[in-house]
């Protein structure tokens, strides 16, 4: 799909890292609250490992994530939902075609707000050359087609092995020396082009003023069971921080 220019809508929603699994399995209250008019909104931003493992060429992963899959599709034939992918959610075109997909390629993204600039990423661009050549080869469509496969033929033997990682991982851990990192992470892009840059990935629920720039490392859904609104307020901020609870807006 070809991308059109991404403008920010007042009440817009963002949700980042849901992590959706046997683990997590809130996204699915969330969309459903969506999709009755408890919570309103006509643009729905799904910043990244919104699944925590989703690709077209794995078919267990689209088996397990079924009913979210067609309740996200069913939502996008009335609002305009955007996604960027994420690290545990990539290659999923295919899946979502009325929605915006953003790749790692295309990342960060430039969005206007009001008369603002920013800047939209899921969080995992740069790093190191191992993680680069990793993440190109992981993402690759043939790869993905051998490892379905041989998981296939092994009996789930890889995501079950994953499964098992993922009951075993604290996803909710604070990172000491944040804006430290941070500040190296985003070293190689000019914040100077920006008023807003927004990320996921990290699941801090941190904001920071880096230069001129603010700095906003959204809630993971996962952990926190927070997702972020846009809102214009007196003093100008853009996002409120909102605890979902369900059955009530």
């Amino acid at each position: 799909m070809s991308h059109k220019p991404l403008v920010l809508h007042e009440g817009a929603l963002f949700i980042a890292d849901a992590h959706y699994s046997f683990k997590h399995p809130l996204l699915l209250d969330f969309l459903q609250e969506i999709h009755s008019k408890k919570i309103v909104t006509t643009q729905l931003i799904l910043m990244g490992d919104i699944f925590d493992l989703l690709f077209t060429d794995i078919v267990l992963t689209l088996e397990r994530n079924r009913e979210v899959i067609n309740l996200i599709n069913v939502l996008s034939e009335t609002i305009e939902i955007i996604y960027l992918e994420g690290n545990h959610d990539f290659n999923v075109e295919e899946i979502f075609p009325n929605i915006q997909v953003y790749p790692l390629s295309k990342q960060p993204v430039k969005a206007q707000w009001m008369n603002k600039h920013v800047a939209l990423a899921h969080g995992d661009f740069g790093g190191e050359r191992g993680y680069k050549v990793y993440t190109a080869l992981i993402r690759n469509r043939l790869v993905q087609k051998i490892l379905n496969s041989v998981d296939r033929l092994g009996n789930n033997f890889i995501l079950n092995a994953l499964d098992t990682k993922l009951k075993e991982k604290d996803d909710c851990r604070s990172i000491k020396g944040f804006e430290t990192y941070v500040q190296k992470h985003l070293s190689q892009i000019d914040l100077s082009q920006y008023d807003y840059f927004i990320e996921g990935h990290f699941h801090q629920n941190i904001h920071l003023n880096m230069q001129k720039c603010r700095y906003i490392n959204l809630a993971a859904f996962a952990c926190q069971e927070r997702y972020a609104v846009v809102r214009t307020d007196s003093e100008g901020s853009m996002l409120k921080d909102v605890k979902f609870m369900k059955g009530q807006a």
